[in-house]
């Protein structure tokens, strides 16, 4: 009876996350992100230069973003014609920009991004607790199989296939769950894992960690009832992420107040544009940042705005 029920739920469950999985939209910017009529006039009539750098930096002035493309540039697609969030990317299956993008999935037909990433790795994990499961109630009869034990009939085959399916998917499953969950303790997209989020002054790879325990809260959100739930609980609107290495902007001579770091002996710079409110809540706890003084010190030499040239990419 007990396994019957553990049946049911895994089954339920994996069900349930599929489902979330395949049929939730992606999220996409939000429309302050667009660039307006008249800009989109401007950079359509300017010729490639500093008039298209002043377009786009008026435009992502007030907005929070902190990457920027590999040249320096605001990162802007000119398909959707938007300035990119921190995190975004344009998918070329679903011809659109996807929030906090990790991949177009062909096995759900759909993009994991910000609104189903959640949902993706309960997928892959109620489905590989549901072929454990049928690969372990399975294996007693497995067993009589190769010794002879079973009766000669044609069931034997079908023992035999659902072990083997089961314990192969099994293998599959926890090699790409663990990459997710690993994925998810960095707080890293796979997109990031190959090409390393590029700041205003420099690359780093663990640009948006900001430990074990705050990465895993971004994407399971604070209620914990709701983890093993394929229901949205993620933290944050998609569009803009606390960080914990983004050096501040020269032509801004402030940092906002709350972002100021707690330790005298440390001298770490903080987002000079604010978060929003729901992402702002993760930096009020006790700062685990990873860098040293001395690092940030190392950064900061020779460090200059570059220059905003307009670069595309996907």
């Amino acid at each position: 009876v007990v396994c019957l029920v553990a049946y049911h739920v895994f089954f339920m469950l994996f069900v349930w996350s599929y489902w979330k999985t395949i049929f939730t939209l992606p999220m996409n910017p939000s429309k302050e992100f667009h660039l307006s009529y008249s800009d989109k006039e401007s950079l359509e009539r300017e010729p490639r230069g500093e008039s298209q750098q002043e377009v786009l930096r008026r435009a992502a002035k007030d907005l929070p973003i902190y990457t920027r493309t590999m040249s320096g540039a605001i990162r802007y697609c000119d398909r959707c014609h938007l300035v990119k969030p921190d995190r975004c990317h344009h998918c070329s299956v679903c011809d659109k920009c996807i929030l906090k993008m990790d991949h177009h999935c062909p096995w759900v037909n759909n993009c994991v991004g910000f609104s189903n990433y959640k949902f993706f790795l309960l997928f892959l994990a109620y489905s590989l607790l549901y072929c454990l499961f049928i690969a372990a109630t399975d294996l007693q009869y497995f067993i009589k199989f190769w010794t002879n034990g079973l009766p000669d009939t044609q069931a034997k085959f079908h023992i035999m296939f659902l072990f083997f399916a089961a314990a192969m998917f099994s293998v599959s499953l926890s090699s790409l769950f663990g990459y997710h969950c690993w994925l998810v303790s960095k707080n890293k997209s796979t997109l990031e894992v190959f090409r390393a989020p590029i700041f205003r002054h420099r690359t780093d790879k663990n640009g948006f960690s900001l430990g074990f325990s705050k990465n895993l809260r971004q994407v399971f959100g604070d209620e914990k009832k709701y983890w093993l739930l394929p229901v949205f609980s993620s933290l944050g609107d998609g569009c803009s992420f606390p960080t914990c290495l983004v050096n501040q902007d020269p032509e801004q001579a402030s940092t906002p107040g709350g972002l100021n770091s707690t330790s005298k002996n440390e001298n770490h710079l903080f987002p000079a544009k604010p978060l929003r409110d729901s992402q702002s809540h993760l930096l009020t706890d006790t700062p685990s940042w990873s860098e040293t003084a001395a690092k940030a010190e190392k950064g900061k030499v020779g460090m200059s705005n570059p220059a905003l040239t307009m670069e595309n990419e996907t």
